[in-house]
């Protein structure tokens, strides 16, 4: 996959999960009893409904997340992906990603999993040692993510796991040995993310009471820092925001969100971009956004054969600075061809001018005849650059 030759992407979101991590603001819900079976045939409805709709698309990657979508029967997972294949044309490389935790129930069916198709997995680890896990709100200890990470390495030829930086009284030189010990275990791909306090959350709440206290920013800075300078060592490119991986070993699912292709999002409160032909044979593009209540979502699809809550035509204008804002997270250029297809035009044409400048005097962007890319400096602070550069505000 090339940033011109960006193929058609499925998402599909189980959305049960053991217990409700407390900084988690997605879209998970704590079940004691699942219904596998009519979840399994929902699921596949909806599926076959989009099937309609993106007739002859080339599927590239499906990515099955949540929620842990680990949880789910392994046969479930194959027999979506086998209505994929009936469907659609397949890519010869087609990814298929499944987001899992490292409990023993979850690495117990990795083989069963890989036997139905699932040929990469995504583990959220979070952290290399008890303490933190516990902070974290994870279910698994320090022994289990290792042995959950040996599965992986042996049923899977491409796995990536998460690991949370930046959290309370986080050391540096503690975070520095602990990212070595996992840049050690990784084979080619993983995702770090610095800890953030999103409403809504049990973290969200401490944090307003005081009793919950984040590292500054000097010292956010100083893990980040030590974020890219181990990576880079290891032979790890920052290839998005917090994503880093060896060549080849970049997640094709979610290049498909940062290069702004197209993607139908099936399951509870799962979003798409998707291309809608229209009776004249044109397209439409739409923003899709399915019910986010599982109860709700299931009543939809077993009535109407899709759960979808709401279709929005996306104008020229809102799909510029969708493409824009998801392609500066990544470390390479958004080609002036990229553009012409949105706006008929290149970044000169349909940027502010002035704005742009500031940005690229500031050493935040560069606009040259190869299109419009972000610095390592303006993706450190990306938020600030976009705001700058769509509303005006000020980047600092």
């Amino acid at each position: 996959m090339t940033p011109e030759t960006v193929p058609f992407g499925i998402y599909i979101h189980w959305p049960f999960c053991l217990s409700k991590c407390p900084y988690c603001d997605f879209n998970s819900h704590v079940a004691d009893k699942v219904d596998h079976a009519r979840w399994r045939a929902a699921l596949r409805a909806e599926l076959a409904a989009g099937a309609q709709r993106h007739p002859g698309r080339v599927v590239g990657s499906v990515f099955f997340g949540g929620g842990t979508p680990s949880l789910m029967d392994p046969e479930t997972a194959g027999a979506l992906i086998a209505d994929i294949k009936t469907f659609w044309q397949v890519s010869d490389d087609l990814e298929i990603t499944l987001e899992a935790n490292p409990g023993t129930v979850e690495i117990n069916r990795f083989a069963a999993f890989a036997a139905n198709g699932i040929n990469r997995v995504s583990i959220g680890i979070q952290a290399l040692n008890d303490r933190d896990l516990k902070f974290l709100g994870r279910l698994h200890n320090a022994e289990e993510a290792l042995r959950a990470l040996d599965v992986a390495s042996r049923v899977f030829d491409r796995f990536s796991f998460d690991l949370i930086y930046a959290r309370p009284d986080h050391d540096p030189v503690a975070w520095r040995r602990e990212l070595r010990e996992a840049l050690d275990i990784a084979r080619g791909h993983i995702s770090l993310y610095q800890l953030t306090i999103e409403p809504g959350t049990k973290f969200h709440t401490l944090h307003q009471r005081g009793e919950l206290i984040i590292p500054g920013e000097d010292l956010a800075t100083d893990l980040y820092e030590i974020t890219q300078e181990e990576t880079a060592a290891a032979g790890y490119r920052c290839y998005e925001v917090s994503n880093h991986a060896r060549p080849g070993q970049e997640s094709r699912h979610n290049l498909v969100y940062w290069r702004y292709g197209d993607y139908l999002g099936i399951g509870p409160g799962a979003h798409g971009r998707e291309a809608v032909i229209q009776p004249d044979g044109t397209t439409k593009p739409m923003a899709v956004r399915r019910h986010r209540a599982p109860d709700i979502w299931l009543d939809r699809v077993e009535k109407h054969g899709q759960g979808t809550q709401e279709e929005t035509p996306l104008s020229d204008g809102e799909r510029l600075t969708e493409m824009v804002m998801m392609g500066l997270r990544l470390d390479e250029t958004i080609p002036p061809a990229r553009f012409a297809r949105i706006g008929g035009a290149g970044p000169r044409d349909l940027l502010d001018n002035d704005r742009l400048d500031a940005l690229i005097v500031s050493g935040d962007l560069v606009c040259d005849g190869a299109g419009l890319r972000a610095t390592a400096q303006g993706r450190n602070r990306l938020n600030g650059v976009l705001a700058y550069l769509f509303d005006g505000q000020n980047p600092e």
